[in-house]
């Protein structure tokens, strides 16, 4: 009974004091309703999916520009259009562009089954938009002014040390970007829609996946993975599985077996033909090209010999020397082989992935052309071969 009395006196207590406090009571109520608001807010910002908070930074601004990196691959161009898809449906507008060339047989044919139209640029003017978004790379690169680029935001997978101002998203260990976008899209509960071949920006249903957009991240995935052989984590299966509801196997068979230039069988030749072998690595160079794209292509068929576990070939066009590297050696990370071999070449530049690299050099400044002793083809050879055994 003693404690019932008491518990009423308290009672009769408290209310005595909010009766003649009303304001300071109201006041204390409305702190812990704001308290209360920001928590939930806390939690849900917290807990928003990359892809949530992507769309959320995009459609901020009235007018971005989706940049692809220099001779833009299916998984740039998929990664690029993922970007258009995510915000469709707000009032935000984009234009895809890219410097370079589409040059390689499956990236005209990339292009040109899906029915898309990219915007080339030349130098930095070109991009008239208010925010840049950066797609399979993280630094903008290969054209006049391009360090004077601040992204907003950064969708990548390669290693670097790139950063968007607002989003970053790199995933050094995903085969491929559209593996990200992939997720983003699964997380975010878009369903698959068929839309046709072509994807128009303006008309694609928001928060879907039209069929042409969906085969495409998922030739992406193929592309950079060597259709999931290579490189590989269990995100970039999962993302295939879940693109394979939407896809269109016809288009994806029309961008996978496009038609090959006589140029790249040409390349292919050379560089088996020039081939040097060094058990388990071989070293290639094909001398000049028209199509850069078919160095690459060469490195890849260099690659199958029997008895080689990892290559590089190079080629030159219009004063510069392309460098592609593969590698099914897990001694060899090609990339950072070729980062080594270019690293004291001014204007230089290499690096990649542990199955995949690429640089180029100007052939004047291998020749010595500034702060070096330049450096000659011969030992350009000595020097992968070093790379690739470990001795540089």
């Amino acid at each position: 009974m003693t404690r019932v009395a008491g518990g009423g006196r308290q009672i009769d207590a408290a209310a005595a004091f909010a009766s003649e406090n009303p304001l300071l009571i109201a006041g204390v109520a409305v702190v812990l309703f704001a308290l209360l608001g920001a928590g939930i807010w806390l939690h849900r910002y917290l807990n928003r999916t990359p892809g949530e908070r992507l769309r959320r930074t995009l459609t901020d601004y009235d007018r971005i520009a989706v940049l692809m990196h220099p001779n833009p691959d299916p998984d740039a161009m998929a990664s690029a259009l993922a970007v258009t898809q995510l915000i469709a449906g707000t009032e935000t507008s984009a234009s895809l562009q890219y410097p370079g060339e589409i040059r390689r047989p499956e990236n005209r044919a990339f292009q040109t089954v899906l029915d898309l139209a990219f915007e080339h640029i030349e130098t930095v003017e070109d991009i008239d938009e208010e925010a840049v978004v950066l797609v399979d790379h993280n630094t903008a690169r290969g054209f006049p002014g391009a360090e004077e680029v601040e992204p907003v935001a950064v969708i990548d997978h390669h290693p670097g040390n790139g950063s968007g101002n607002e989003f970053t998203d790199i995933r050094s260990d995903y085969g491929a970007c559209a593996t990200i976008f992939a997720s983003y899209f699964n997380q975010l509960e878009f369903e698959f829609s068929d839309t046709g071949e072509s994807i128009d920006i303006d008309a694609a249903p928001a928060e879907t996946i039209p069929c042409a957009l969906a085969t495409g991240l998922m030739y992406g995935i193929q592309s950079d993975t060597r259709s999931l052989t290579n490189g590989c984590e269990s995100e970039d299966f999962a993302a295939a599985a879940f693109l394979y509801e939407g896809m269109d196997s016809d288009l994806l068979n029309r961008i996978a077996n496009p038609q090959v230039d006589a140029e790249v069988l040409d390349v292919k030749s050379r560089a088996i033909g020039k081939r040097e072998v060094r058990a388990p690595y071989a070293f290639s160079d094909v001398g000049e090209v028209s199509n850069t794209d078919a160095i690459p292509q060469a490195a890849d068929e260099l690659e199958t010999l029997e008895g080689v576990s990892a290559v590089v070939v190079v080629g030159e066009k219009e004063g510069t020397m392309r460098i592609a590297g593969r590698s099914r050696d897990d001694r060899v990370h090609i990339g950072r082989a070729i980062e080594a071999v270019v690293d004291n070449i001014p204007m230089a530049e290499g690096g990649g992935h542990a199955r995949m690299g690429g640089g180029k050099v100007p052939i004047k400044h291998m020749a010595g052309l500034g702060p070096s002793d330049g450096v000659s083809r011969e030992d350009f050879r000595e020097r992968v071969f070093d790379a690739m055994s470990g001795e540089l």
